[in-house]
């Protein structure tokens, strides 16, 4: 089969032929059909994460080995089952869920695989969908998606389900307080277009570029600004009343996170999703006077990617705007994706 690999930290994706694997023990072979282009590739792609103060997180020291395949929102179609597999048929359709862990630590055996120490995410840990052909472990992370179109479906695995768990950790905000958006990107946008089914309030979408704040305005938020402008801040205290009581960093950068704790209410919460990376200088006193929380999320369960699937097959969700690529233009589509020549996801089809 052909899978298109990083051979090189950083360098162009390269066209390769290898194995298609076979399904052993629960496993099932998808014949991979659409496989969404997520930005944290481009971390995976150059080999490691920003961690502020010139600090990299390098892949290769947590056992990231090339040549590998990356993509992790998958949607494929059964085509082989291992000979432990049930609970699909050959023929059917499904959303690959890849957030699972190693399932046999204490964690896992609890139902918090998002938690587990050893996990296995494909496109991440192991072979994933820039290729003809991916292994899903077990067919309880298959998710149907009858009624929803395949590119959407296949985003819905990874932006979609992180943007529902952040908005979730935010259910607490009243109708009359404020929830601001920070990136009208990918995860951003699909985020807009489900807040107003998860969280009862007002909505706020920051972004320094105006065509993804026009995006999020017919996604459906109430108010854009751009966060790069001098007078921002002061704008946004005044036109909400003294702030925001919610934040959802999608971004994850210093001027991003800086921008949200200017911004933010008394007794207010942000919730930092984005990987972009850095450092931020936090005093201390600010959390209690100011009764701030900061949480991190990071994508989300199984059951919550059921609970945003019944919302999306009940027309709940917004769908975030797509651009279908051929698989073989999954090296130009991952550069494209790094220069921001897109509103909204690559999704390479097959």
């Amino acid at each position: 089969m052909l899978a298109y690999q990083i051979t090189k930290w950083g360098e162009p994706l390269e066209e390769r032929e290898v194995d298609t694997p076979a399904p052993q023990g629960t496993q099932v072979l998808l014949r991979v059909t659409a496989s969404g282009i997520c930005h944290s590739d481009i971390h995976l792609w150059d080999g490691y994460f920003d961690m502020g103060g010139d600090v990299k997180m390098r892949l290769e020291d947590r056992g990231m080995t090339l040549p590998f395949t990356m993509g992790h929102e998958i949607l494929g179609e059964v085509v082989a089952l291992g000979p432990d597999a049930t609970g699909v048929e050959v023929g059917d359709k499904r959303i690959y869920f890849p957030w699972i862990g190693c399932g046999e630590c204490k964690v896992c055996q609890r139902g918090e695989e998002l938690l587990c120490p050893a996990p296995r995410t494909p496109g991440t840990r192991y072979a994933g969908g820039y290729a003809e052909y991916c292994i899903a472990q077990h067919s309880r992370y298959l998710v149907p998606f009858e009624g929803v179109e395949e590119t959407h479906a296949a985003t819905c695995a990874c932006s979609g389900v992180t943007a529902y768990s952040a908005l979730k950790k935010l259910k607490h905000l009243r109708a009359e307080e404020h929830l601001m958006i920070i990136g009208a990107g990918g995860v951003g946008l699909a985020g807009i277009g489900m807040a107003k089914a998860v969280v009862n309030a007002k909505l706020v979408v920051a972004d320094i570029d105006p065509a993804k704040r026009a995006a999020a305005l017919a996604a459906g938020a109430d108010m854009v600004i751009d966060n790069g402008d001098a007078s921002a801040v002061a704008e946004l205290m005044e036109s909400t009343g003294g702030g925001v009581h919610g934040v959802i960093d999608f971004v994850g950068a210093p001027a991003s996170s800086g921008f949200a704790m200017q911004t933010l209410a008394r007794g207010g919460t942000i919730v930092v999703v984005g990987l972009f990376g850095g450092a931020v200088p936090l005093p201390l006193a600010t959390l209690p006077l100011k009764m701030m929380s900061i949480i991190g999320s990071y994508v989300g369960t199984l059951e919550e990617m059921h609970e945003l699937m019944a919302l999306v097959k009940a027309g709940k969700v917004k769908p975030v705007p797509t651009t279908p690529r051929p698989l073989s233009e999954a090296g130009d589509a991952i550069a494209d994706l790094r220069e921001g020549k897109t509103v909204g996801r690559y999704v390479l089809v097959n």
